[in-house]
């Protein structure tokens, strides 16, 4: 399989060095374009934050998952970031659909049985809707 153009996506944990070391076992061509990619969620307000008491702003927020993204970039020669804000397994497959992905890349905390359906597991949704093959690294 010519591998192309591959979608990683990355939770910005610490087990997603885990998801990077997974790379190892491929066959990459230098000519493969390699997008790290991070979903942020869609901002809810909380009424439960007081106003007075200092708590993480968007924008941190945002920097703080570009700066990890940019780490991971500094050791994938030719690697591109994107941050999209969204549904998790709806926008890493709409971003393998815009990209025309050959292989999507994810980790996967490794539930089972009933936990699994209560977290309502990203990389199931991924693995059943993909345009392509899904590579789904255990973590721990």
């Amino acid at each position: 399989m010519v591998l192309n153009k591959i979608i990683i996506a990355l939770d910005c944990s610490a087990s997603a060095e885990q998801v990077i070391n997974a790379l190892g076992c491929l066959q990459i061509n230098p000519q493969t374009q390699i997008l790290l990619f991070h979903v942020l969620p869609t901002p809810k307000p909380d009424p439960s934050l007081e106003l007075d008491v200092p708590h993480e702003s968007w924008e941190s927020l945002y920097q703080s998952r570009e700066d990890i993204l940019k780490l991971y970039q500094s050791q994938i020669s030719g690697s591109q970031i994107e941050i999209v804000i969204g549904d998790t397994s709806t926008e890493i497959i709409r971003l393998a659909n815009i990209h025309q992905a050959d292989l999507i890349v994810l980790g996967t905390r490794g539930l089972q049985g009933v936990d699994r359906i209560i977290a309502d597991s990203v990389s199931s949704e991924v693995v059943a809707e993909a345009p392509c093959s899904v590579l789904v690294v255990k973590t721990h």
